[in-house]
């Protein structure tokens, strides 16, 4: 487990398949005990993941991240799943959801769900605040930072829905996280600080990009 924050860890990188990289986030500021955002392809972590006092709640971002890690989780830690209440079908071949997520709202555990479909029908993001005042947002694969160093929304067609995702990134540009934690990524890191307009700058630079890919649809 790497330390990225004083109450945050990172998981080994995944490839769940050729040029898809992946991490697992513990976050061990919940109110309700500690939260596992994404998921992990293997059980390599769970000892440290144990070490640093297990997981209370496992929160998936899309379907994407679905699969027999996250059964494992809950009959390891005894966690409760969150995920997007549309893709429950998908999520539910692997794992039960005890807390299925369709509106915005700050839950128990002090997170702001913040459901921004386009990606996939469910695609959610979570805003918490963190160590030291910060806020980190987990952008899931709604937003991510290329190899290029350039922000992109995550449009994959046919599976991704252009106009729900561009209202998505309308909803996202307001906000103002200090940490930005994605979940596939490209390039060396899936975290990127973000400070001052720098955020609203890079939802601004994805939805151009997007508009671009609408344009030669």
């Amino acid at each position: 487990m790497r330390p990225i924050r004083s109450d945050l860890w990172e998981t080994q990188v995944d490839s769940p398949f050729p040029g898809l990289t992946t991490h697992a986030y513990l976050w061990t500021g919940g109110r309700q005990g500690n939260v596992l955002f994404y998921a992990t392809q293997t059980d390599t972590e769970f000892d440290g993941i144990a070490a640093l006092g297990g997981v209370a709640h496992h929160y998936l971002s899309h379907r994407d991240e679905a699969g027999p890690m996250v059964a494992r989780v809950g009959e390891r830690f005894g966690a409760r799943l969150h995920a997007p209440a549309a893709e429950l079908d998908e999520i539910g071949r692997h794992a039960h959801v005890d807390v299925p997520l369709a509106t915005r709202h700050v839950d128990a555990n002090g997170i702001e769900v913040i459901p921004t479909p386009g990606h996939s029908p469910g695609s959610t993001c979570y805003l918490v605040a963190g160590a030291n005042g910060q806020q980190y947002l987990f952008t899931g694969d709604t937003l991510f930072m290329g190899d290029d160093g350039t922000w992109t929304a995550g449009y994959i067609p046919p599976i991704s829905e252009i106009d729900s995702l561009t209202a998505s990134l309308r909803v996202l540009a307001p906000l103002r996280p200090d940490l930005v934690i994605s979940s596939a990524f490209a390039g060396r890191s899936a975290v990127h600080v973000s400070a001052g307009t720098q955020w609203s700058d890079s939802v601004a630079q994805a939805r151009t990009k997007l508009a671009d890919a609408a344009a030669c649809a």
